[in-house]
């Protein structure tokens, strides 16, 4: 008996922290399980030592990334010496064993609050069997999320495609060829540069293109994520899951299930990728919800209960896994899936659709087409050469490359107020970087509408910041649209309908100026708002089918 104490002690020392408890782990005598949940209240004796070790390892995670200013300034006053060295290393000995007592202390508060021990006992039960039953229960609560068991591995898939050296296969330039003595020569010519990109990419680089994977912005955030995933768990009975990538970073995930008593809507799964900044917990899996959708949301590397960090390697390995665990786990074939993506959120959204491409459609919400425009928009103009570099080599966000693989519907939304996107501010419309996503689409799609008539056309249509602006261009050129879906449908049905197609060939300039048109609305739509404005589920559509 003392020694199961003594063990059920132990766990609660090393065990997880207990945030919230969203619903009772047991079924109520009374009625239905309780929906409703609170945070969890920590007793004294837990609150004070865990209060202690928190603000311990945020000194120790301070003192890690200032560790070479600090040994050098040691090294200047002459502390750095066996004389010296030696008291501080008793003392550093010291404050680890008056640690280890505080986390023992911890664990007695936890032991002796009733909550965590239920929580502790579920947790043990289910990492010794993982069957659903055991994780129901444990998904009434909300803990650290490095101790959630594992619930579907990139593994588990018998037949899977080959990988690279660092996972997934990313669409890349080709290199160019030349003599094997000036290719050395030319390495250690740009190796001082070569070293220069990439400690900026994996320094301050990622995380001005991530902030989201910042932990300073995590914890500031922490309130209003916890508030978010209680909402998903307790008002749309999410299901939360951890899933392993091929290159082993773990994916924190979020699924809520509208295929029993919903519409058909409800048989649709909408993936949602995040922004820089985003979460799935406040981001933007919030519009498919709204209208009903299935929805699957994930964390990028680095954010949330997500490991690992966000260069695009291990984006395209995370959400690799993501739409596998969709189709192998949760049920769903990929002409189930709809890819929604806000912002950044486009580069695994188009690597997705080109990796898969009987995915059923693609929306891209305040999206670009490339991120070296945008990069070279906020360095000095000296650092050009290096910022192209880095971005190449390290994070290249090559959006429209990607899509042009994809040969299915595209919806672009393009936001008229956005001041991120652009690259001469928000009221230069056209400077929109989702201008040039949408002609790269057009361009490789239609290469024969899109001649320099075409190509005229469209951006003085781009050219319009509000609905009025826009009719007014679309009826100066006298727009048919029934002609104009005649054209394309007599075109699908005589010809092969794989992209890109040679309609426009034999048309007049005033044709191809219509067309051009009338592709291009019904591949974007405009909304007057600036990038951050949730969109509204109003706003969200299918994307156009001919």
């Amino acid at each position: 008996m003392a020694g199961a104490m003594v063990q059920l002690w132990w766990r609660c020392v090393f065990g997880p922290k207990l945030s919230r408890i969203h619903r009772s782990a047991e079924p109520s005598r009374a009625g239905p399980v309780r929906q409703q949940g609170w945070t969890y209240q920590a007793k004294a004796l837990e609150k004070h030592t865990d209060s202690i070790l928190g603000w311990a390892s945020a000194l120790w995670s301070l003192s890690y990334y200032t560790s070479p200013l600090l040994v050098f300034y040691l090294y200047r006053k002459g502390y750095i010496c066996s004389s010296k060295l030696v008291p501080v290393g008793q003392y550093v000995g010291t404050l680890l064993i008056v640690l280890v007592g505080v986390a023992c202390l911890r664990g007695i508060g936890r032991w002796t609050n009733p909550e965590y021990i239920q929580f502790i006992t579920i947790l043990e039960e289910t990492k010794r069997n993982n069957r659903s039953e055991n994780k129901k229960k444990l998904a009434c609560f909300n803990f650290d999320f490095r101790s959630w068991p594992v619930d579907f591995n990139w593994s588990d898939v018998s037949s899977r495609k080959e990988l690279t050296k660092g996972g997934v296969s990313l669409l890349k330039s080709e290199p160019k060829h030349r003599g094997a003595a000036d290719s050395l020569l030319s390495s250690v010519r740009k190796l001082p540069c070569q070293l220069v990109s990439y400690l900026i990419a994996h320094s301050f680089g990622r995380r001005m293109l991530y902030p989201g994977s910042v932990c300073l912005l995590q914890k500031a955030m922490r309130p209003m994520l916890q508030q978010g995933q209680a909402r998903l768990v307790e008002e749309f009975d999410g299901e939360r899951a951890k899933l392993v990538a091929c290159d082993g970073n773990e994916i924190d995930t979020m699924f809520v299930d509208r295929r029993m008593g919903a519409g058909e809507q409800g048989h649709t799964l909408v993936i949602c990728c995040e922004g820089n900044a985003g979460f799935y917990e406040v981001g933007c899996m919030n519009t498919p919800l709204e209208g009903g959708y299935s929805v699957l949301g994930w964390n990028h590397p680095g954010f949330g209960g997500s490991t690992g960090v966000p260069f695009p390697q291990n984006e395209a390995n995370a959400m690799d896994v993501v739409v596998q665990y969709a189709i192998h786990r949760l049920g769903f074939k990929l002409d189930d899936i709809i890819i929604y993506a806000w912002s950044i959120g486009g580069f695994t959204a188009t690597w997705a659709a080109m990796s898969y491409p009987d995915i059923r459609a693609l929306v891209l919400d305040a999206s670009f087409d490339d991120l070296l425009p945008l990069a070279l928009k906020v360095m000095p103009e000296s650092w050009r050469s290096l910022v192209t570099r880095t971005v190449r080599q390290y994070m290249n966000l090559n959006n429209a490359d990607q899509l042009c693989k994809y040969q299915g519907p595209v919806l672009l939304i393009r936001r008229t107020k956005d001041e991120i996107i652009t690259t001469s501010g928000p009221e230069d419309i056209m400077s929109n970087r989702g201008n040039d996503l949408l002609l790269r689409l057009l361009q490789f799609r239609y290469p024969k509408v899109m001649t320099e008539d075409g190509i005229r056309a469209v951006r003085e249509w781009l050219g319009a910041g509000t609905n009025i602006e826009e009719a007014s261009v679309y009826s100066r050129y006298e727009v048919d649209d029934d002609w104009c879906t005649s054209v394309l449908q007599s075109y699908q049905t005589d010809l092969a309908t794989e992209f890109p197609w040679s309609v426009g060939e034999d048309m007049t300039s005033e044709g191809r100026r219509q067309l051009a048109l009338f592709l291009a609305r019904k591949y974007m739509r405009n909304f007057d708002t600036t990038h951050c404005t949730p969109l509204p589920y109003a706003e969200f559509h299918s994307p156009w089918r001919l």
